[in-house]
């Protein structure tokens, strides 16, 4: 297989393997103009199966969501055909309208305009809790 080499754009790497496609359709790389490349199962000493996703233009991606998905992307900056910036991702602290809250009860299933926001509780076990009802997600 012969996937070619981008001059400027981005490259996700280290995605568990089979989440590339969730990280497509919540990044909305389907209304891209450039060239998206998704490369599932290979073969990587560290995780034994990865994906990767390469991006041939410069767009601007939210971190906390692929840090939510999956905190151990990295996330390769490409300029000139070489890499630029290299991101190691983690769980973000605080996430904003990414996640919503399903407690009935909580202030923003009556006030619609309300930002959901939750915070890191636990990051062992990637628990996090709404600002303003504490419910657990």
């Amino acid at each position: 297989m012969n996937i070619d080499s981008i001059k400027r754009g981005i490259v996700l790497d280290h995605i568990r393997a089979g989440r590339s496609m969730d990280l497509y359709r919540y990044l909305h790389l389907d209304e891209l103009e450039c060239s998206v490349a998704i490369i599932k199962n290979v073969k990587s000493n560290a995780m034994g199966r990865k994906d990767i996703i390469k991006v041939d233009d410069d767009i601007s991606i939210d971190l906390d969501v692929l840090g939510y998905i999956d905190p151990g992307i990295t996330v390769n900056i490409i300029e000139n055909g070489a890499v630029r910036e290299k991101k190691h991702l983690s769980l973000p602290e605080r996430l904003t309208n990414i996640i919503h809250c399903k407690n009935p009860r909580c202030i923003t299933s009556v006030e619609p305009a309300l930002d959901h926001v939750f915070v890191l509780s636990d990051r062992e076990k990637g628990v996090y809790r709404c600002i303003y009802c504490d419910s657990k997600h």
